[in-house]
């Protein structure tokens, strides 16, 4: 078995930890997904794969919150920290504003 390119904590944050795979979180069908890549987190617009060979083959890892590896449920907040050592807080309440991504906390190194 490989490594995962992240790693959970708590209830509702992940950690991109391998530079090479960007992560592509889905959380239900009804919200949209998100793109975490080593330079930073936004809503990904194009088609999602259908499994996960399809997407190592994008050079992603999909990330399905509602699993039971990861979280086992849809998430309203989520926390991704990101390879450059921000943050960020996914309100997925206030879809389609300013605050749907937002940086919760910049690096201190």
């Amino acid at each position: 078995m490989t490594e995962k390119p992240y790693i959970t904590s708590g209830r509702n944050t992940i950690i991109h930890k391998i530079r090479k795979l960007d992560l592509l979180i889905i959380n239900g069908d009804e919200h949209p997904p998100v793109l975490v890549t080593y330079k930073g987190i936004k809503m990904y617009e194009g088609q999602v794969p259908e499994n996960k060979r399809d997407a190592k083959m994008m050079d992603m890892e999909l990330v399905d919150v509602t699993t039971s590896d990861v979280f086992g449920d849809e998430k309203t907040l989520l926390f991704v920290q990101t390879l450059n050592g921000k943050e960020y807080k996914v309100d997925y309440s206030k879809i389609g504003t300013g605050m749907f991504i937002k940086i919760h906390q910049d690096s201190i190194f």
